[in-house]
């Protein structure tokens, strides 16, 4: 993502600066950043890691993650990656979030903390929802199962769309202690 964009929440703006909707009702994450636009052909690049089982692309895709991080990652402690709940793990085999978090943990040295949150209550998929619904749907559906009292966290994603998502987990983490939450997605999804 080559253009200024919101250092809240990735979406472009003209120089850079906090959007407006940042400004009228903050997020819970306190900065977030994306590699791409969920744009071809990142999107199908995507698709095929997270629906064709292509588990390579994960790799791949944590490398270009990990670049990221690689200036200003030095103050984190922790990454934690987007939890699935344990139906939607069974039936798409693995969690592609922490796909994408292993190389950058391995990558950065930054401790990957794979099961300290848990998705606690089974949603529908937010891309099958509208956009005002997101937010609903993932409410209270975290669970923070350590003490992150203190602790900057880096949060992965494969896909940032609203962020609603995103924002309760972070919500979540803030709860159980988290000082500064940070997130990084693969691609960040722009409004229609």
């Amino acid at each position: 993502m080559a253009t200024a964009r919101c250092p809240r929440c990735a979406l472009p703006t003209p120089r850079g600066e906090v959007c407006g909707r940042c400004l009228a009702k903050p997020p819970h994450y306190d900065a977030a950043t994306a590699v791409y636009h969920y744009a071809f052909p990142v999107d199908r690049l995507l698709q095929a890691f997270k629906y064709g089982h292509r588990l390579v692309l994960g790799k791949w895709f944590g490398e270009k993650m990990a670049a990221l991080i690689d200036d200003h990652g030095h103050d984190l402690d922790l990454i934690v990656p987007m939890p699935l709940h344990p139906q939607r793990l069974r039936e798409r085999g693995f969690n592609q979030a922490l796909e994408l978090a292993r190389p950058v943990s391995r990558h950065t040295g930054i401790p990957l903390a794979a099961a300290s949150c848990r998705r606690v209550r089974p949603t529908r998929a937010q891309a099958d929802l509208p956009w005002r619904e997101r937010a609903g749907n993932v409410r209270a559906a975290f669970h923070c199962t350590i003490d992150l009292k203190g602790k900057r966290l880096l949060l992965i994603d494969d896909v940032m769309t609203t962020g609603a998502s995103l924002d309760e987990l972070a919500r979540t983490v803030k709860l159980h202690g988290a000082a500064h939450v940070r997130l990084l997605a693969l691609a960040r999804a722009l409004p229609a």
